[in-house]
């Protein structure tokens, strides 16, 4: 009899422990509560000194997998989440001290700049030079650091009061960077962006990209990101007193912005995709020698289109409204049909990567890559809620912002950390204990859900 109790009592803890605390108002003020004691005692948990080939002090993810490297995208959402924690737990001196920190982020990448405009993905203390780097790879034929340097840039200048000196000398170098993209990553015929190969793009197994053949995927997830920094890279010339380099990037930016409406935009889905760039070149037959009578391959009609919709359920459509690329109608369809359907993306843990309905459909842990096939992650519930605040869908915003207060606080409530990402039925952590990085974004949701000032990322 009493093993049976026992045995009853077991399986009574664990299906509590693996569900998702109910969204009350009265346990979403618990868990906002939580989080915020917990992050506001490791607020300086992601600054790492300056030595080795990182010349300046510089912000990582956390957690042992991660200690002491600095990454493209990470570092700039991190700074994004350790600004509010300052706004609200800093002092003026705290401030002020994490603009080395902030700014190391940025001039670290760039140290690594040159005039073919190629800069790492991430940096390693004992990483080897840039030289030495690129004897072993092509610097316009590999991936490089994803478009968030002028963003990131441009975050710290706002923050800062618009400082922007620090960045006058490096600014050089920045340019180089976009236009590497502009001038050798971007299809002519469309205008996207695309990835060279499948290396280390951020969202690791995002089935558009991963396994596809080299220069092949426009990806919906670059280009809203390469939109976003031609944007700031506008704002930096401006503020650097350099109105002819705006205008420029300005261009680029409306060009970019016109070429992801056209090509990734589905009007029989309501949603934006990445696109199939891997079709065969159209070509004149070569006539010499032959018979006038011969039969010639597609001569009789060439293909008018210059790529093909990848018909993926991925979250990174969505960026298309964080971006603020999306039309007023296009974000309508997006909404109703997309991000509310709880059979695909919107799950009880907060935005799955990847829908069930696909066959990729996979949520067993894996690092190199990490996995992105469904587990839900912190920065996409961020980028998907401010992508809802931006045209005007608050109560789903709410509700995402809350969810994401309930996972996060549940998991400091149960393991006093966070990990890196999560199932998203039960809000199970599935990997990496210890991962701070973006998952302090919470900070900022919270922020908002408190009707507070919430810092934003450029």
């Amino acid at each position: 009899m009493k093993k049976i109790f026992f045995a009853l009592l077991c399986a009574c803890w664990v299906s509590a422990a693996a569900q998702l605390p109910e969204r009350t108002s009265t346990n979403v003020e618990k868990y906002k509560k939580i989080c915020r004691e917990h992050i506001r005692r490791e607020m300086k948990g992601m600054y790492r000194d300056a030595g080795g080939a990182l010349q300046y002090p510089f912000l990582a993810p956390g957690s042992s997998q991660y200690l002491d490297m600095l990454w493209d995208w990470d570092s700039w959402l991190s700074n994004v989440a350790l600004r509010q924690n300052l706004l609200e737990n800093g002092t003026e001196k705290d401030r002020q001290e994490a603009l080395k920190y902030e700014r190391g982020c940025v001039l670290n990448a760039l140290k690594y700049g040159g005039m073919d405009g190629w800069i790492p993905i991430w940096i390693e203390r004992n990483a080897p030079s840039r030289e030495e780097m690129l004897r072993k790879r092509n610097p316009w034929k590999s991936n490089m650091h994803k478009p968030t340097i002028a963003q990131h840039a441009a975050f710290i200048v706002q923050q800062s009061a618009g400082d922007v000196e620090w960045l006058r000398e490096p600014f050089y170098y920045l340019q180089t960077f976009v236009d590497n993209y502009i001038n050798h990553h971007k299809h002519q015929a469309t205008g996207l962006i695309y990835w060279e190969t499948d290396e280390a793009i951020g969202v690791d197994t995002d089935p558009s990209t991963y396994f596809r053949p080299d220069a092949s995927s426009g990806s919906i997830y670059l280009n809203a990101f390469m939109y976003k920094e031609l944007q700031a890279m506008v704002f930096l010339a401006e503020k650097l007193n350099l109105p002819d380099i705006a205008a420029t990037y300005k261009q680029a930016a409306e060009e970019l912005a016109a070429a992801i409406r056209e090509h990734c935009w589905d009007p029989r889905d309501g949603f934006f995709y990445s696109v199939d760039l891997n079709l065969k070149p159209i070509t004149k037959p070569n006539v010499a020698g032959l018979n006038p009578g011969d039969l010639f391959l597609h001569v009789g009609k060439q293909r008018t289109y210059h790529c093909l919709i990848q018909r993926l359920d991925v979250w990174s459509g969505f960026l298309a409204m964080w971006a603020g690329v999306a039309t007023s109608e296009q974000a309508k369809q997006i909404v109703e049909r997309h991000y509310r359907d709880t059979a695909r993306f919107n799950a009880p843990a907060g935005v799955r990567t990847l829908s069930p309905l696909e066959k990729m459909y996979d949520t067993r842990a894996s690092g190199n890559p990490s996995s992105w096939n469904g587990p839900v992650w912190i920065c996409v519930n961020y980028l998907v809620f401010k992508g809802l605040l931006q045209y005007g869908y608050e109560d789903d915003a709410r509700e995402l912002a809350e969810k994401t207060v309930l996972l996060l606080g549940r998991d400091f409530e149960r393991f006093g950390a966070l990990h890196e990402y999560y199932l998203p039925d039960n809000g199970e952590p599935v990997l990496n204990k210890g991962f701070q990085n973006w998952n302090l974004l919470v900070l900022n949701m919270a922020a908002w859900l408190d009707g507070k000032t919430f810092v934003a990322e450029f």
